[in-house]
């Protein structure tokens, strides 16, 4: 296998689609920066990649200054230059907007929304050090269309989307490109909580590694966007019969029988689907 001369840097990169970006941009050949709060899943990702070069490990909070300064400097150990920004970690809290403390609040904006435009600002001079660089943010399908007891969720995905495209008009004269990528839920071995949470909207669960390939393909097209189909339809229909995609997510709505908020992450700090 040709080496590649690129340096990837995914946040998130412990477990679901970070992982599985991990392995995709291993196989060819590239430099890899992975990122997570937990050094134990890191170190796990980095064992099963069989990588060409051995990736730089980063434990960090990438939600603080000091997380994003530990950032930096390994990404300055790469060589100071980044070819592809995958700002994929994230979290979900769900349930009722009326049960949802200042904190689950706090985190899922933190996390979602203001980690990836921080991480962008803070990396641009090493973005702007490499021939095609690209900026993916990995957003969701809830950026897209507003499920009930997603509200929070939703909005900071829904603010993701919209920063990505306005990087990617602001940026574009630097030559730097901004793929926003929705994928919808993702299947892992901790994610039977979260599947059944989604199955009275009637969503599907894809396997990390088929939306990692997808993304990584994507990116390497330059993408705009990235959605899965049939789901691209969906986001039409809510465009032109929004009264309709309300009536059928509140009849779908009664089918889900909980009160109280429940946790999912793609941070490997944590455990997915925490109750």
């Amino acid at each position: 296998m040709q080496r590649d001369a690129r340096v990837v840097v995914i946040t998130g990169a412990g477990s679901g689609i970070g992982a599985a970006l991990a392995n995709e941009a291993a196989r060819s050949g590239a430099q890899l920066v992975l990122v997570g709060r937990r050094a134990e899943p890191l170190a796990d990702v980095a064992d099963a990649l069989g990588a060409q070069r051995t990736p730089i490990l980063v434990q960090a909070d990438v939600t603080t200054a000091e997380g994003r300064r530990l950032l930096r400097e390994a990404c300055m150990q790469a060589g100071g230059r980044i070819d592809i920004l995958f700002n994929n970690a994230g979290v979900v809290r769900t349930g009722s907007v009326s049960g949802m403390d200042d904190n689950a609040v706090r985190a899922m904006i933190e996390t979602n929304l203001v980690a990836p435009l921080l991480l962008a600002r803070d990396l641009l001079p090493m973005l702007r050090r490499a021939k095609s660089p690209r900026i993916v943010n990995i957003g969701s399908m809830f950026g897209d269309i507003a499920f009930p007891l997603f509200a929070v969720y939703s909005a900071t995905k829904f603010g993701l989307r919209g920063l990505s495209d306005a990087l990617r008009r602001e940026l574009k004269p630097e030559g730097i490109g901004v793929t926003y990528a929705a994928p919808r839920a993702v299947r892992t071995p901790a994610s039977d909580e979260f599947a059944e949470l989604v199955e009275p909207f009637s969503m599907k669960l894809d396997a990390p590694e088929k939306v990692a390939r997808r993304i990584w393909r994507g990116a390497l097209k330059g993408k705009r966007t990235i959605y899965p189909w049939p789901e691209r339809l969906f986001i039409y229909v809510q465009q032109f019969l929004p009264g309709a995609v309300d009536n059928g997510l509140g009849k779908q709505l009664a089918a889900v029988r909980f009160s109280s908020p429940r946790e999912s992450v793609t941070q490997p700090e944590v455990r997915k689907n925490r109750a």
